[in-house]
């Protein structure tokens, strides 16, 4: 009997780690088959929240910028994204530096800035505009992205993919979302850790 319970037991601890290693498998497969949009939050920054007063877009050290971690995150998503024979057809970042850099990092090229992508946080009055244009550019790259080769990635900051979905990633964690007739939908998520 005790031998049946602690099966029992650690079978229901395995569970969901099973289940979500095969989740996790699915999204790698999609990814590989190329066409899906991935919002993308950049990687772990300096200590902080939002920005220091004063920030300007065109002077990187006014900015909040990645840790050395987030730098190794970075590159780790981009080896993780090589490993499993994941490409990118298309980068789009947000003109914030810790976006632009961790797009770097990852794919070893830089990326297009897309105002659509900017952050959000602390920024409420911009929030239903820019929602909307984010919305056209992700349905735009859903229509250009059904069954092309490669991946549409866009780096962004979590409040931005909050406003988009209602869902706060962790950093470098990414969205995967599948062009459908009407848009997208939300295929899943990919984290590293």
């Amino acid at each position: 009997m005790r031998r049946s319970l602690a099966t029992l037991v650690i079978a229901g601890l395995a569970s969901p780690v099973l289940a979500r290693a095969a989740t996790d498998e699915a999204l790698w497969s999609l990814l590989r088959q190329g066409g899906q949009i991935v919002l993308v939050r950049h990687a772990q920054t300096t200590p902080g929240v939002g920005d220091p007063s004063g920030m300007r877009l065109d002077d990187c050290a006014t900015q909040r910028n990645l840790s050395e971690e987030g730098r190794r995150d970075a590159q780790l998503l981009g080896a993780t994204l090589r490993r499993q024979g994941v490409s990118a057809r298309r980068l789009l970042s947000s003109p914030w530096c810790r976006c632009v850099e961790t797009a770097r990092l990852a794919f070893e090229r830089m990326p297009q800035v897309s105002e659509e992508l900017g952050n959000l946080f602390d920024r409420p009055e911009r929030e239903p505009a820019q929602t909307r244009a984010l919305k056209r550019l992700v349905a735009d790259a859903a229509r250009t992205s059904s069954g092309a080769p490669g991946n549409v990635f866009m780096f962004t900051h979590g409040s931005t993919i909050s406003a988009l979905l209602g869902v706060t990633p962790a950093t470098s964690e990414m969205v995967i979302l599948t062009p459908g007739p009407d848009g997208f939908s939300v295929a899943g998520r990919l984290s590293l850790r």
